[in-house]
């Protein structure tokens, strides 16, 4: 049998990610996954969201890392993981109705995070909504000194990686046609941001 890859963070915070998953993805419709990892919350929304199709992806090199737990999901709306790489054009599909990804923008170098917006603002339709969740600053400052730790370990491991600024963030959704809608506050020093495709 093959060892399930586990993160307990997943587990923290699956719960009130989907409370907010269902105040925002349409009742119907193909939900892509940017970043699935271990596979715990494709599996979890997909069984609680069963009218979503739940897309999940991650980059070339992990994309398999999700498979044990998927292979355990005996539903129908759940699709095989997409390799996806943000920053290569063109993305291996071309429409969702909405998208979701957590703890990865602080993981990406920004040009990364400029490439899903714009990878995410070409997939979605007029009103589609984009939701990002993870920690984040605010005009330049920690929510936490949690958060101040964490992106310093961020920082330390790679130079390219940490906590992403919302004043950046808004700026780079209206350039690619992605107004901020919401911005909620959730456990451990955490946010769930929506932004929906201009018309």
């Amino acid at each position: 049998m093959v060892e399930k890859p586990f993160s307990q963070a997943c587990e923290n915070n699956k719960r009130p990610i989907l409370e907010q998953l269902q105040r925002f993805l349409p009742s119907h419709g193909l939900v892509l996954e940017i970043g699935t990892g271990t596979g715990q919350h494709a599996i979890y929304f997909a069984t609680a969201l069963p009218a979503l199709h739940w897309q999940p992806s991650d980059q070339p090199d992990v994309v398999g890392y999700c498979q044990p737990w998927l292979a355990e999901f005996t539903g129908t709306n759940l699709l095989a993981p997409l390799s996806l790489n943000v920053a290569a054009s063109p993305w291996p599909l071309a429409h969702a109705d909405a998208v979701f990804s957590a703890n990865t923008s602080h993981i990406m170098s920004w040009p990364e995070v400029e490439a899903m917006f714009a990878g995410v603002a070409n997939l979605l339709p007029a009103h589609g909504v984009f939701c990002l969740y993870g920690p984040f600053n605010y005009q330049g400052r920690y929510t936490s000194d949690s958060n101040r730790a964490f992106d310093e370990h961020l920082k330390a491991q790679k130079s390219t990686m940490g906590l992403r600024d919302m004043d950046d963030l808004s700026a780079l959704g209206a350039q690619v046609g992605l107004e901020l809608e919401d911005d909620v506050e959730m456990p451990a020093n955490n946010r769930f941001l929506v932004w929906r495709r201009h018309r």
